[in-house]
């Protein structure tokens, strides 16, 4: 071989050596890069799957693996090959896709479960509702059944003589409140003329609980149009209309409503509404003048025994001392409206106190004015006219032996008491 050939092949020789290191150099460079590469996205995994478990306690495992295996890793390369780890690199976008799908999963499932809970309660609801309104419905219908009955058995009994409703001129305090004029009388005894009881009775007034005045028939008063006279005489010369216009002038009372009560019906009505009778405390022994003879002492009365024992004034007292009785029988009554069964009987006994009397009280003003009722059961507020230092005996001309009245000690004496709470 020529030296020239030698000389050929040792630069070929040399040629293959050096562009084979500079293909192992270009591989070890590639290598290196792919390892820095690959612990780049191993430490960047790590710390995202890290912050995934702090921010998500409950996950289970299960749901962590799966979260996990979403990533897709792959770094970018340029067009020399070179590989940036930096650039164009999200590792946690699928977690973040898996994210807001599962949040959006959640909002629209918890509308339905809220939706469903609503209905269960509403479902829930409906029976109790149910059977609330089926028991007011029927207390409704058995109150206003009770309450025909009753006022039809008043008005086909025949033993007590009926009076027809009167004009009454009613009008409303100043205060909203609807006083009711309540006047008693004895046909049995010719007394009809002339009123036995008068009182007056507030249930809707500003102390919002039943509030009783009762007015001593011996006291002096002028009545319009008729001069002076003892105030029981004010029915027998214009029937209960001008009993109110006498207790306005003098006393500065207004009254919307009456009743005037036969003594024969007020027996009737207490035997039914409390056939075991009122209990009641008797003051003294009672026997003069009295169909029964009344034992001091508490006891249940009936209602012939409960009148005689209101009616009562053959004693030193004279009328305050009656005045005080019936107060105390009117308070026994509402006390006894707690039995039960007396509750039970109230809307028949109301029948047959309208029935049996001459009023223009409506049915719906005692609806509307059923819980004063009921509080009365805890006592009622009383006060009698003349009140104590007010007064002195006296005689008229034309009313005999009366009570003297300072009328505006007792004017103001009636707005506080009925002002009181």
């Amino acid at each position: 071989m020529s030296r020239m050939e030698r000389n050929k092949q040792l630069h070929k020789k040399l040629a293959q050596e050096e562009q084979q290191s500079t293909k192992e150099s270009i591989f070890a460079r590639r290598t290196r890069q792919k390892a820095v590469d690959s612990s780049e996205v191993q430490s960047r995994e790590e710390s995202i799957q890290e912050s995934i478990e702090g921010s998500q306690p409950d996950q289970s495992a299960g749901s962590r693996r799966t979260t996990g295996h979403s990533f897709n890793i792959k770094p970018s390369r340029t067009h020399g090959g070179d590989t940036k780890g930096k650039d164009n690199y999200r590792p946690h976008s699928a977690h973040q896709k898996t994210n807001s799908y599962t949040k959006e999963q959640n909002v629209k499932q918890k509308p339905k479960q809220k939706v469903k809970q609503q209905k269960s309660k509403k479902k829930r609801r409906h029976p109790i509702l149910r059977i609330v309104f089926r028991v007011l419905l029927f207390i409704l219908i058995y109150s206003i059944g009770a309450f025909i009955v009753g006022q039809q058995v008043a008005r086909s009994d025949s033993s007590i003589p009926k009076d027809d409703t009167e004009t009454f001129n009613g009008v409303t305090s100043a205060d909203g409140s609807n006083n009711i004029l309540l006047i008693g009388s004895d046909s049995r005894e010719g007394e009809t003329g002339r009123a036995d009881t008068i009182m007056v009775l507030q249930l809707d007034g500003p102390s919002g609980k039943p509030k009783l005045v009762s007015f001593m028939r011996d006291t002096l008063v002028t009545i319009p149009g008729y001069g002076e006279n003892k105030i029981n005489a004010a029915y027998a010369f214009g029937g209960a209309d001008l009993v109110r216009q006498t207790l306005a002038e003098n006393f500065g009372i207004n009254t919307k409503y009456y009743t005037k009560v036969d003594f024969q019906s007020f027996e009737k009505v207490i035997d039914t509404l409390f056939p075991t009778g009122v209990s009641i405390n008797a003051e003294k022994d009672m026997s003069k003048n009295l169909e029964v003879a009344i034992k001091k002492g508490q006891q249940d009365m009936n209602g012939l025994e409960l009148l005689q024992y209101a009616r009562f004034r053959m004693d030193e007292e004279g009328d305050f001392g009656r005045v005080r009785r019936q107060q105390q029988v009117i308070d026994a009554i509402f006390s006894e409206m707690k039995n039960p069964v007396s509750i039970l009987k109230l809307p028949y006994a109301a029948g047959k106190v309208l029935g049996y009397a001459s009023t223009n009280l409506p049915v719906t003003f005692l609806l509307k004015n059923t819980f004063s009722i009921a509080r009365g059961a805890g006592g009622i507020d009383r006060l009698t006219v003349p009140v104590d230092d007010s007064w002195q005996y006296g005689n008229s001309a034309t009313a005999g032996s009366v009570l003297v009245v300072d009328l505006q000690t007792n004017q103001q004496a009636i707005t506080d008491f009925f002002n009181q709470k």
